[in-house]
């Protein structure tokens, strides 16, 4: 009988095990569990940011990109001495603030990164996103929509980054500068949503169900709020592409990107290149949107 294959490895003093290095995780990208955090380890000054003082929830496929695949909001069993938990309404999540911890959970084959939306200990949001959801499974025109909601919030006086899901969808972050609360925030997304599918009503809608949509690209407005995630910048995405949630230049967003152009492979390339995009905005003012929406 054949024996599993280990080893370990030492980073900031805690020994972390790594169980089956060379089992294919993306078999498309050629990438092994071993490649994975060797990856892990170049996304996470900027992965870490994102997820650090947040409640965690991962996606983990112990066979890889095309096996089985199941949400990890608790922290798994047993749990090395280095890992720092986040309890939150009975739920012990981990707090992802370290790179040892960032391994141990690659090694578990978590693929997917979804932090929450308010830092631990608070209830109001920590930045506003607007979650962009094509209906097709290929969408040709997410970039052009896009853009187009860009110059909305231009008008608005908003400026906010573009950022891949690192699947089919695009996320508009938009960081702010003073506590607002979900309702707040919600209240404009609607105002924004209503106003996009006024100007533009073949391309955009704001209604919830799926099935209901036709061929239009969804804002989604209510999807931040308290308890709920979106992918994390900077998270990979269980894609046989091996996609990274990017956020991108608006000049990327008018020639078209494609979110499958970001990935795992080429992401420590691109960071060294442009650094962290989210870093370089600064902090939204809302407070003349919600005076003249009545907020």
């Amino acid at each position: 009988m054949a024996t599993a294959m280990k080893g370990s490895v030492t980073v900031e003093g805690h020994e972390i095990t790594i169980t089956n290095p060379e089992k294919l995780l993306w078999p498309e990208r050629g990438i092994t569990k071993l490649m994975y955090l060797e990856k892990l380890l170049g996304l996470a000054p900027y992965l870490l940011k994102y997820c650090r003082d947040r409640h965690l929830t991962t996606i983990r496929f112990p066979n890889g990109v095309h096996g089985k695949s199941f949400y990890q909001k608790n922290c798994p069993e047993p749990i090395p001495e280095f890992v720092r938990l986040a309890p939150l309404d009975g739920i012990q999540y981990v707090h992802l603030d370290s790179i040892p911890t960032l391994l141990w959970l690659g090694n578990l084959a978590c693929l997917e990164f979804h932090a929450s939306f308010h830092r631990i200990g608070s209830t109001l949001p920590a930045e506003w996103l607007i979650d962009i959801d094509p209906s097709l499974n290929y969408e040709p025109r997410i970039m052009k929509a896009v853009h187009l909601i860009g110059e909305a919030l231009d008008k608005m006086k908003i400026q906010a980054v573009p950022k891949t899901s690192g699947a089919t969808g695009v996320q508009l972050y938009i960081p702010i500068a003073k506590p607002y609360t979900f309702e707040q925030l919600r209240k404009i997304g609607h105002f924004l949503g209503k106003y996009l599918t006024q100007q533009y009503p073949k391309l955009f809608t704001i209604e919830r169900l799926k099935k209901n949509r036709g061929d239009l690209i969804y804002v989604d407005y209510l999807q931040h709020w308290y308890g709920k995630t979106l992918s994390s910048p900077y998270t990979p995405r269980a894609r046989e592409a091996a996609s990274v949630s990017a956020p991108l230049e608006w000049s990327e967003v008018e020639a078209g990107a494609d979110p499958r152009d970001f990935h795992l492979l080429n992401m420590e390339e691109r960071l060294r290149a442009k650094g962290d995009l989210i870093e370089r905005t600064p902090p939204q003012s809302l407070d003349h949107v919600l005076s003249f929406i009545g907020g």
